[in-house]
């Protein structure tokens, strides 16, 4: 019987610990955020979220005012009450998120044109694969539309890995899961349009290849802003997610 109350006991001091980690509660809620699972323009409640994610209120309640600075949740205000809300799907949000990530990738892409050919070919065999098997699934000819958004995140994340600093990666790294929720929530009406980011990863792939810095960093750009134009003309059809 006292092994038995033992082991129970540390259960919930391991529970509470865990409980009481901000990071842990701001990256969970995040995740509930991009996956769809808090959908835009959820209200939030701290209550029902420290219970949902078995926490304390504490950290929860942190997590909140982080993800608010971060742009995850806004506060709506009316005439009689404010409520914290999950951030809608804007066009206008959506436009200027491209349009940060396009610059960041921008930038880590003239890294990449900068290395020695060596490493450039090694990098461009890995880009080639993974454009080839968006192509794949573009055309019908192999592959799963639901892994359209890992293969593409991985292009661009590859791109990050080898051109960017410790602080450009952090910049990338806090801004990418908000384009993402873009993503996730529009992928299926934006597949149609896939071989046209094929072709634009083609071109990045090119410059690459040639070390030509300022064609690969106008490539990134261009593959961003054109995805936002090609996520806009699906948000005119089917409406801003959230929006009041």
């Amino acid at each position: 019987m006292k092994k038995q109350k033992a082991t129970t006991t540390v259960t919930k001091r391991e529970k509470a610990e865990h409980g009481t980690s901000l990071l842990t509660a701001f990256r969970e809620i995040r995740e509930l955020i991009v996956h769809g699972r808090l959908s835009p323009g959820t209200w939030i409640l701290e209550a029902d979220l420290a219970e949902r994610l078995n926490m304390s209120r504490t950290p929860v309640r942190g997590a909140i005012h982080w993800l608010q600075r971060e742009g995850y949740i806004l506060e709506h205000r009316n005439v009689s009450k404010s409520r914290m809300i999950v951030a809608p799907l804007t066009k206008e949000d959506a436009n200027e998120l491209y349009m940060i990530i396009g610059r960041l990738e921008g930038i880590a892409g003239r890294g990449v044109a900068q290395l020695p050919a060596a490493e450039r070919k090694t990098i461009t065999a890995q880009l080639h694969k993974l454009n080839k098997h968006l192509e794949n699934i573009a055309s019908g000819r192999g592959g799963q539309p639901g892994e359209i958004f890992d293969c593409d995140r991985d292009f661009h994340r590859l791109i990050i890995k080898h051109g960017a600093g410790a602080r450009l990666t952090t910049l990338h790294k806090a801004i990418e899961p908000q384009t993402e929720r873009y993503w996730r929530l529009y992928a299926s009406s934006i597949i149609q349009d896939l071989h046209l980011s094929v072709q634009e990863h083609e071109r990045i792939i090119r410059a690459i290849e040639n070390a030509d810095a300022d064609a690969v960093e106008v490539g990134l750009q261009q593959n961003w802003l054109k995805g936002a134009e090609r996520l806009g003309h699906v948000i005119d059809i089917f409406g801003e997610r959230g929006s009041w």
